[in-house]
């Protein structure tokens, strides 16, 4: 296996708007790189039942096509593990996430990231 081949995941949310961090994460790919795409819902989250989540996804399920990539969509209530267990089995090399909107959580989210998954280059598309 050529060891400068990178895998790289995108962490998405059911909206549109994350067809941007599938770009961006096109930017950080060279030829060979592997590319994951990955939604985690809330247990109790219902998108199927929301039209426009639903749709978001379809969309975002196309993009991923599009660019020879997968769209893996998880259910748990513990987003961060979920992640991290998702990246550590595919011996993810690069994450690629969108930027909060000054919350909090979000600034836990990226530490927590980054504290379990010290080994990854994580990278924050601003909105």
């Amino acid at each position: 296996m050529n060891p400068s081949v990178r895998n790289i995941l995108v962490c998405v949310t059911q909206q549109k708007t994350c067809e941007r961090l599938i770009k961006k994460a096109l930017e950080f790919s060279n030829a060979g790189d592997s590319i994951y795409i990955i939604h985690v819902a809330k247990d109790n989250w219902s998108f199927l039942d929301n039209d426009r989540e639903g749709e978001a996804l379809e969309y975002l399920f196309g993009i991923a096509k599009s660019v020879g990539a997968n769209l893996t969509v998880l259910r748990s209530d513990d987003i961060v593990d979920t992640i991290v267990e998702y990246a550590r089995e595919n011996k993810i090399d690069i994450l690629v996430m969108g930027d909060s909107k000054g919350d909090h959580s979000e600034n836990y989210f990226y530490k927590s990231l980054k504290l379990s998954l010290d080994h990854v280059e994580i990278h924050v598309v601003p909105n």
